[in-house]
């Protein structure tokens, strides 16, 4: 399990991450999305250990994992800006992450090899982005480590790729209990993936929440009556959003479905339907709520003033 308790970190007096508190528990694939610079690539240098807290801690199955080499034997840790020695092929890859990981699989290294068609003795230098991309997640997941860290895990990856590396990780989070942090700009690649889905934002974990509860507590409903109405005709209802056209009227709300539909039906309206959200749909609301304003196509978190300038 990992625990993390107030975590902290500035650089030169920017605050990269401020008083994060979250709990992993054992084989989760946990999912962290956030804008550029809103703290993914620093938390995940913390909980593996590169970087030290300035406050809080870090704790993985009780112990610090700053300095504690028998712990970072565990942890594979795939980073956004990859890594390699200068003219190393795989194969020589595989032997340094041999001599570190005492759970390094052979067998397993040359299955993936053959697996993703590359070749293990071709200098990785002369590899495509993705390539190397390919090349990093395979010995990570040879090494058989308990915990495995991935930053950006699909950038440069081609869709047949990315759906590979998904149920590799899926497979060893089911079978052998390992548990998986995965950053990503992209909420569908891991809307189908992760167990728990946090969002940073500027540093805070602004949001942090199963799959299952963040798609259920929040929910579409288009409604329309005969008479005028308006936003006050939904008092006692949570109202993420309300927008009207016409005389139909769309409402993102927060709250049980079951019970909103039956207080929204006693008003009699001549149309109401209930239509689930997509993922990002969801964090564009959380977001707008916060004062904030999610871009699905890629540009991350801004605020809203900047949207409406």
């Amino acid at each position: 399990m990992i625990k993390v308790d107030g975590l902290t970190k500035k650089f030169d007096g920017f605050t990269a991450l401020s008083q994060i508190s979250c709990t992993i528990p054992h084989g989760c694939i946990y999912g962290m999305v956030g804008s550029n610079g809103a703290g993914k690539s620093t938390f995940l240098r913390l909980v593996t250990g590169i970087y030290r807290p300035d406050s809080g801690k870090v704790e993985i199955d009780g112990e610090p994992v700053y300095e504690n080499p028998a712990k970072k034997a565990e942890i594979a840790y795939v980073p956004d800006e990859l890594f390699f020695l200068n003219g190393a092929s795989m194969d020589r890859m595989a032997k340094l992450y041999e001599s570190i990981y005492p759970a390094f699989n052979r067998n397993r290294y040359g299955y993936l090899t053959e697996t993703f068609g590359l070749n293990p003795k071709k200098p990785i230098s002369n590899f495509s982005k993705g390539m190397k991309r390919q090349a990093a997640i395979i010995l990570a997941l040879s090494a058989h480590p308990k915990y495995l860290f991935f930053d950006e895990t699909f950038d440069g990856l081609d869709p047949v790729m990315r759906n590979l590396v998904k149920s590799l990780i899926c497979e060893d989070v089911l079978e052998r209990q390992a548990t998986a942090i995965i950053t990503s700009h992209s909420l569908r690649e891991l809307e189908d993936t992760c167990d728990q889905l946090a969002l940073l934002h500027q540093g805070g974990l602004v949001l942090e929440s199963d799959i299952q509860n963040l798609k259920t507590s929040l929910f579409k409903v288009q409604v329309a009556f005969h008479e005028t109405f308006n936003e006050k005709l939904f008092a006692g209802i949570e109202l993420l959003h309300y927008s009207k056209r016409g005389s139909v009227a769309n409402l993102i709300v927060r709250g049980q479905q079951e019970e909103t539909v039956a207080q929204i039906a006693a008003l009699h309206p001549v149309l109401l339907d209930v239509l689930p959200l997509t993922l990002e749909e969801v964090f564009t609301y959380e977001m707008e709520a916060l004062g904030y304003f999610f871009d699905p196509s890629g540009y991350g978190f801004v605020e809203e003033k900047e949207v409406r300038a």
